[in-house]
């Protein structure tokens, strides 16, 4: 990280414990792992009962926790999870959230879920109100203010969460801490085993940490997943960024009027007729930056099987590389040899012991994107990318809800009841 304040030393008024004065994890609970924050009823919202922040003391985590921030403030913790961060806004990524469910520790379903969010959101918006952000946040005109969580926990699951600090991290940290959550979640509830939900980007983490894909730190999987289950999630990776020309940057840009916490496939781009330098804004590593580690672990390319969109402006140089008429960047295959991880997710391998399944959205209408359209999608993922069963050792099933895109997977009717039927 660029900064990082010494806020989380403070005290957390309200609801909150002091950092100095958290309680103890439980004896069971991994002796890494600190309970800095707890907050419940009175701060906690959204339909949450509770939400706990824990530190990772790991010594090869706090060497390498620190994660690049955009510089105008578009990638920081918002609302109350700059509360439940301690007051940072930009949260070094050895920290994570825990989110209870009400009946988290009543449900009498026997295997406790852990949700776990993709990229530019969080566990709040996620799964518990996708109108949380205002119209357009979840995909659509009207946005639902429940989720998955409640829709899991009405059914006696006993649901958690997870909420990372940065959120477009490095997928091997985030990883790291999906397998603190699992800890955590077993010594709380005294189980052995817990069934893990990824959406998006969340399939990378959740993905990693069942197939022991660490850094060189980290910490391999401890064997007590049952079930993993991935919303529109890369399984085959992803080029969309990057086959669009520039159709892409115009919602990131700030000189087009862009301010989405999202990468650009180029470092340089002509705003209505000014040619400027956006750095911190690139899928590589750029000008001392790199905001974007986890989107671009999640890259593979797309071009042999359905092609480049070739009527967009500069769309040959986006993808392959070079300075375009209006943009220039280093292209995708520098951006995959800076770091990919959907080869490696794949040679890993996801166990036999976990059983596995793939949800895929067929409707490419996300409001207010580019939506891809080069095959069948669900605006952001291919249909077959999230299907890809490569490298999975045991398939439960695969799936796809013809009628939700890749913003409607976590609360759509279809898709909320098909996750409840796989988990049961």
């Amino acid at each position: 990280m660029l900064a990082v304040t010494a806020a989380l030393g403070a005290l957390v008024t309200g609801a909150g414990v002091t950092a100095a004065s958290a309680p103890s994890v439980s004896a069971a609970a991994p002796s890494y792992l600190t309970l800095e924050g707890a907050y419940g009823a009175g701060t906690v919202t959204n339909g949450w009962e509770k939400v706990e922040r824990y530190r990772d003391t790991t010594p090869g985590f706090q060497a390498t926790a620190a994660e690049g921030y955009p510089p105008d403030g578009r990638g920081n913790q918002d609302g109350v999870r700059v509360t439940y961060f301690g007051g940072v806004a930009r949260p070094t990524s050895d920290r994570f959230l825990l989110y209870s469910a009400p009946g988290w520790n009543t449900g009498a379903k026997a295997t406790p879920v852990l949700l776990v969010h993709g990229a530019n959101d969080t566990a709040d918006r996620a799964w518990a109100n996708p109108g949380e952000a205002g119209g357009y946040g979840c995909g659509a005109l009207s946005c639902p203010s429940t989720g998955l969580m409640q829709y899991l926990s009405a059914r006696g699951h006993r649901v958690f969460a997870i909420g990372f600090a940065h959120k477009q991290g490095d997928n091997l940290m985030q990883a790291q801490a999906v397998g603190d959550a699992v800890a955590l979640i077993k010594a709380k509830l005294g189980v052995s085993q817990v069934d893990l939900v990824g959406w998006s980007k969340g399939e990378m983490s959740t993905r990693a940490y069942v197939s022991s894909l660490k850094p060189a730190w980290g910490r391999a999987y401890a064997g007590d997943v049952r079930k993993l289950i991935t919303l529109g999630g890369p399984n085959g990776g992803f080029d969309y960024p990057y086959a669009h020309g520039w159709a892409h940057d115009f919602s990131i840009w700030p000189e087009c009027g862009g301010k989405i916490n999202a990468p650009s496939p180029h470092s340089r781009m002509t705003c209505y007729g000014t040619y400027t330098a956006h750095p911190e804004f690139s899928m590589t590593p750029s000008g001392g930056y790199d905001d974007y580690p986890g989107q671009r672990q999640m890259l593979a390319r797309w071009d042999g099987v359905y092609g480049v969109d070739q009527t967009a402006q500069d769309w040959y140089t986006t993808y392959y590389g070079g300075q375009g008429f209006y943009t220039a960047g280093d292209g995708i295959q520098a951006a995959i040899d800076a770091g990919s991880l959907v080869g490696p997710l794949q040679r890993a391998g996801i166990p036999a012991s976990v059983t596995t399944y793939l949800l895929a959205g067929g409707s490419p209408d996300v409001i207010g994107i580019f939506n891809e359209n080069r095959g069948p999608s669900d605006g952001v993922v291919f249909v077959s990318s999230a299907l890809d069963t490569t490298g999975i050792a045991k398939v439960g099933a695969t799936a796809t809800v013809a009628g939700a895109n890749h913003l409607e997977l976590g609360w759509n009717s279809a898709s909320e009841a098909q996750v409840a039927s796989w988990l049961s």
